[in-house]
């Protein structure tokens, strides 16, 4: 994995008053959360876009005024009006302790089902695994060059690399492909035709 680096400074003031005034002068309030200590910080919007606007899962490197923290976003605030980035918590990786994150499903192979005229559906865009720093992943692989027509794959079909622990529910349903309304119609049809066949024949 490679990590964003991020440019940070402490900041002193934590109320409301304060918070705004950092806002006003274009800054981010967010916090690092990190072994039994928690630090305020202020960043600029700029510096974070690449790992806040993007469906990647990144890690970020903080220079908090010199001093590194390899860390990821554990949770963001935006304003409901205008969509800014109000604050940000940052928990920071700490050597041989496991964390729980959210990376982006990535599918490989390609679905029989699709190619018969069906479409892909996605019922989970980010899987939640439990690792230690040294051991997380981008993203996890689902290969879909098995899913016909009609059919669901799972977390449990996930390919999912060593010393890494799925959280989300194995029997959860990750992608299916879902039949158009037009083969829907024609199966229908079919079988119609077929069930007049067979009344004839038995008449």
């Amino acid at each position: 994995m490679e990590y964003l680096s991020v440019e940070a400074s402490k900041r002193e003031g934590t109320g409301k008053k304060a918070m705004k005034a950092l806002r006003k002068e274009g800054n981010v309030p967010a916090v690092l959360y990190g072994s039994g200590t928690n630090t305020n910080l202020s960043v600029k919007p700029m510096a974070v876009r690449d790992l806040i606007y993007t469906p990647d899962f990144k890690l970020a490197e903080l220079n908090i005024d010199g001093s590194m923290h390899k860390c990821f976003v554990k949770d963001i605030q935006f304003d409901p009006i205008t969509d800014q980035i109000k604050h940000i918590d940052f928990l920071e990786l700490i050597e041989g302790q496991p964390v729980k994150v959210k990376v982006p499903v990535k599918y490989v192979g390609e679905s029989p089902g699709v190619k018969v005229g069906g479409t892909l559906m996605t019922q989970m865009r980010t899987i939640k695994i439990k690792c230690t720093p040294e051991n997380i992943v981008d993203h996890l692989e689902l290969d879909i060059s098995g899913l016909e027509l009609g059919a669901a794959i799972r977390v449990r079909d996930l390919n999912v690399p060593e010393n890494i622990e799925v959280m989300s529910v194995a029997a959860a349903p990750v992608a299916n492909v879902e039949v158009p309304r037009a083969l829907k119609s024609a199966a229908t049809e079919a079988e119609k035709e077929g069930n007049a066949d067979a009344e004839a024949t038995a008449e």
